[in-house]
C-alpha cells in the first residue's frame, strides 16, 4: 500500500468554486477507486485559489482478481429437440469469446440459464491510475470553464501544472498540454520557485507551508480567524460575525495577513448597514465593533501576500474605501431630496414582468392581496400600517443607493421612511417584508411586514406561474423556491391559521386579466409548488413517510398541518405504534374501497355483534374526548391521537369477529358507517395508508375486506 496524491495548479480560480470542486475531488476519487477495486484508507481534499489537490491514503499495490458472470440465454431457448446449439446459444458464446461447451447452467428465478463465467486478473495500481487521474480531472465540473493556448480541454481557468504521485513514484497523467511531474510550487511572489514532493499528505502540506501557501482551507481559515481577533482586539473592538465572508475570504488567499484601517469618523451617520455593504460586498473587509456592538470606523482587510509594510497597504486598502464611501454619500444626500411618497409614480415607469405589468401595478396588487390576508386573519386593525407599508414597500428601487447596492433594498426603505416620519411600524415594516433573507433566521418584525411579505410572495408565485414560466431542477430565474419557502417561515413564525387556498384565491383575484391560464390550475399548480417546499422543508426534521401521511391529510392550514406533524412523530415513539398504525390503515382501506357506500348514520338496531356494538360505544366516547382536544384554543393533536388509539381494541375485536363487506347491502351499509366514524377521527390529522408500518410476518390478516 502507498499515498496517492493529485494536485492541478492553476490561474486563481473565482473563490466560489473551489469548495463544490473539492467536494467533487473526494466523492469521484473515492467512487473510482471503489469502482477500480484498489482498496484505500482515508480521501481527502484541500485547495487554495490557484491549487486543487486530493489525496487517497495507502492505496492498494494492485487490483484482486475479479470473477465475472454474465447470464445468457435459458436453456430450454439455447437448445433445440437433438441438444444441438441454437443460433441464440452460438450467439451468446461468441459475445463472451468463448465455446458453447465452455458455458456453464445456472439456476435462477427465470429458470435455468447459460452463463459465462470468467475472471478478471487484477492490475497493478500503476497501471490503472493514469487514466483513473485523467478521467477524475476531466470529470471536474464548473459554473464556467474556460480554454487556454490551442488546447480543446477546459478548467476553471487556466491550468498550469499538475502533480500526480503514487508511492513517490510519478503518474503520468496528461490534461491537454498539462503533463503530470512530482513538483509544485509556492506562493506566486514569496516562493514561486518549484517544490519537490514525495507524495506523503504530511510532506506536501508541510513543504507548501514553508514555501507560504496553508493549502488546507480549515488551517487557513483558523488562521484568517485568529488575525482577525487580534487586529480588531489592536483597533479597540471585535470583529463583527459574518460567516459568509470568512468562508469567501478562505478560498480567496493562500497565504492571509490581516490589515487593520480606519475611514473618516463622519461615514458613521450613514446607515451603518450602507457602510457594512461597501466594506463586505465591493472589497471584502470585516467591520468592527465596539463594546455595545455599534459600528466603529475601523475595518481589517485581509491580504494574501504577507505583507513587508503594513503602512503602505492600509494606506491602499483606506484610500479605496474612502472612494466608495464618498460614492455612497452623495448617494444618500440624493436620496434625501425627495420623499419615499414622492417616488411611488415612478415605478410605473418600471416594468415587473413583461406579462405582469409595472411594479406600479405590482404595488397595487399587494396592497389589495395584504388587504384580504390581514381581514382574514383577523387583524383589520392593521389595516392601515399595512395599506402604507404595502404602497411605500417598493419605493426605494428607484433610488440611487439601492440602484448601486441592490442587496439593500428595503434595508434603505426603511431608513428613508423613518427620516420621512413615517411611523416606527410602517417603517420597519418596509424594511422587514423582505425577510427572511436565504437561510437567514431573521423574521418580520410585526404583522404589517409579514403580511405585505406574504402579499409579495404570493403575487410572485401566482404571477409567475399563472403567466407560464417555471422553477426547474437546474434553474430558478424567478425565485419561485425562495418565494415558497419564505411564505412557509413567514406563516410557520408568525403562528398564523391562514388558509393557503384562499389566500391564494386574493393573489388571483388581484391579478385577474394578468393569469392567461385556467384559474383553476393555476391556483392547483401553486399549492402543489408549496407543497413540494413543505415536504422538503420537514423531511429535513421528520421521516418522510410521517410527513407524507400529514400531508395526505390536508395543508390548507400549514401551521395546523406542522402540528399534527409533531403530534404523529410523538406517538410513533409508542412501543405499540406498528399494530396501531396497521390498524388505522385497515380502517381507511375500506373506506377508500367502499366508495361512498355507507354514507348514512349508524343504525344501532342494525348492530347484530356484540363487537359491532362495542366499537360504536367507544367510538361515542372517543368522539366526545377528541371535540375537546380539537378545540382551536387547545388543537392538542398529541392528545387528540393518544385518544383515538384507545379504539384499538375495539377495532381489533371487530375486525377479527365481524365481517364489514356482509352480502346484506342495509348490514353492509350499516357496518361501513361505523367504519366511516372511526376513520373521521383520524383521517384529517393523517393518512394512515402512507406510514411505512407492517405487522410482524405471520400475523393474520384481517377479515374487514371479506
Amino acid at each position: 500500500m502507498a499515498h496517492l496524491l493529485f494536485e492541478i495548479g492553476s490561474e486563481e480560480i473565482p473563490a466560489g468554486f473551489v469548495p463544490p470542486a473539492l467536494r467533487q475531488l473526494t466523492e469521484d476519487l473515492t467512487k473510482a477507486l471503489d469502482e477500480a477495486r484498489l482498496a484505500h484508507g482515508e480521501v481527502k481534499a484541500v485547495g487554495t485559489p490557484r491549487r486543487l489537490c486530493v489525496w487517497a491514503r495507502d492505496v492498494a499495490a494492485k487490483q484482486p482478481d475479479a470473477k465475472t458472470e454474465a447470464l445468457g440465454p435459458s436453456v430450454q431457448a439455447a437448445f433445440d429437440a437433438e441438444g444441438k446449439p441454437t443460433a441464440a446459444a452460438l450467439g451468446f458464446a461468441k459475445s463472451q469469446g468463448v465455446e458453447v461447451e465452455a458455458l456453464a447452467r445456472v439456476q435462477t428465478p427465470k429458470g435455468e440459464r447459460l452463463a459465462a463465467h470468467k475472471v478478471e486478473k487484477g492490475q497493478r495500481a500503476e497501471k490503472v491510475l493514469p487514466a483513473l487521474l485523467e478521467k477524475l480531472v476531466a470529470g471536474l465540473r464548473f459554473k464556467k470553464a474556460m480554454r487556454w493556448g490551442d488546447t480543446s480541454v477546459t478548467f476553471a481557468r487556466p491550468m498550469r501544472w499538475m502533480t500526480a504521485l503514487y508511492g513517490g513514484k510519478v503518474v503520468k497523467v496528461r490534461y491537454g498540454d498539462i503533463v503530470s511531474g512530482a513538483v509544485s510550487y509556492g506562493h506566486r511572489f514569496k516562493a514561486p520557485r518549484a517544490v519537490k514532493l514525495t507524495g506523503a499528505p504530511e510532506d506536501y502540506l508541510a513543504k507548501l507551508r514553508k514555501a507560504f501557501v496553508l493549502a488546507d482551507p480549515a488551517e487557513r481559515r483558523v488562521e484568517i480567524q485568529k488575525q482577525l481577533a487580534a487586529a480588531a482586539k489592536k483597533g479597540g473592538g471585535a470583529v463583527r460575525p459574518d460567516e459568509a465572508l470568512l468562508e469567501q475570504v478562505t478560498y480567496l488567499v493562500e497565504h492571509p495577513t490581516a490589515v487593520l484601517g480606519e475611514f473618516e469618523a463622519s461615514n458613521l451617520e450613514l446607515p451603518a448597514e450602507v457602510v457594512i455593504s461597501e466594506q463586505r460586498n465591493h472589497q471584502r473587509y470585516f467591520a468592527v465593533l465596539d463594546g455595545e456592538r455599534r459600528l466603529t470606523n475601523r475595518f481589517i482587510a485581509v491580504s494574501g501576500t504577507p505583507v513587508k509594510d503594513p503602512k503602505v497597504a492600509r494606506n491602499g486598502y483606506q484610500r479605496v474605501l474612502r472612494a466608495r464611501l464618498a460614492d455612497a454619500r452623495f448617494f444618500f444626500e440624493e436620496d434625501r431630496k425627495r420623499r419615499l411618497e414622492d417616488r411611488v409614480q415612478d415605478l410605473g415607469r418600471r416594468t415587473y414582468q413583461a406579462k405582469l405589468g409595472t411594479e406600479l401595478e405590482r404595488v397595487e396588487r399587494i396592497e389589495r392581496i395584504a388587504g384580504q390576508l390581514a381581514a382574514a386573519l383577523g387583524l383589520s386593525a392593521q389595516q392601515p400600517a399595512v395599506a402604507r407599508v404595502a404602497r411605500l414597500c417598493k419605493a426605494d428601487l428607484g433610488t440611487g443607493m439601492v440602484g448601486e447596492f441592490p442587496e439593500l433594498q428595503g434595508v434603505m426603505g426603511g431608513h428613508y421612511a423613518r427620516l420621512d416620519g413615517e411611523p416606527a411600524e410602517v417603517a420597519d415594516g418596509i424594511e422587514d417584508h423582505y425577510k427572511p433573507i436565504g437561510a437567514a433566521e431573521d423574521m418580520p418584525r410585526g404583522d404589517a411586514g409579514a403580511l405585505v411579505g406574504l402579499a409579495d410572495r404570493l403575487h410572485q408565485l401566482v404571477g409567475i406561474l399563472g403567466v407560464g414560466e417555471k422553477a426547474t431542477g437546474a434553474a430558478d430565474p424567478f425565485g419561485l423556491r425562495r418565494a415558497a419557502i419564505g411564505i412557509v417561515r413567514i406563516v410557520q413564525a408568525r403562528g398564523y391559521h391562514l388558509s393557503l387556498g384562499a389566500a391564494v384565491d386574493a393573489a388571483l383575484d388581484a391579478l385577474a386579466g394578468k393569469v392567461g391560464q385556467d384559474r383553476a390550475a393555476v391556483k392547483a399548480q401553486v399549492l402543489d409548488f408549496l407543497r413540494g417546499r413543505l415536504k422538503a422543508q420537514w423531511s429535513d426534521e421528520f421521516e418522510v413517510d410521517l410527513v407524507e401521511a400529514v400531508l395526505a391529510a390536508g395543508f390548507d392550514d400549514l401551521v395546523d398541518a406542522r402540528q399534527r406533524l409533531a403530534a404523529l412523530a410523538d406517538v410513533k415513539r409508542r412501543p405499540d405504534f406498528v399494530p396501531l398504525a396497521v390498524a388505522f390503515k385497515r380502517v381507511a382501506n375500506i373506506q377508500e374501497k367502499a366508495k361512498g357506500e355507507g354514507g348514512g348514520a349508524v343504525d344501532p338496531a342494525q348492530l347484530r355483534d356484540e363487537a359491532e356494538r362495542r366499537l360504536l360505544a367507544e367510538v361515542e366516547r372517543v368522539e366526545a374526548a377528541v371535540a375537546v382536544h380539537r378545540e382551536a384554543a387547545r388543537r392538542d393533536y398529541a392528545a387528540v391521537l393518544r385518544t383515538v388509539a384507545e379504539l384499538k381494541p375495539a377495532v381489533d375485536r371487530f375486525f377479527d369477529e365481524v365481517l364489514v363487506m356482509a352480502e346484506e347491502p342495509a348490514l353492509r351499509a350499516n357496518r361501513l358507517a361505523l367504519v366511516k366514524r372511526v376513520a373521521a377521527l383520524f383521517a384529517d390529522v393523517a393518512d394512515f395508508r402512507k406510514i411505512q408500518a407492517e405487522l410482524p410476518p405471520g400475523a393474520a390478516p384481517a377479515r374487514a375486506a371479506g
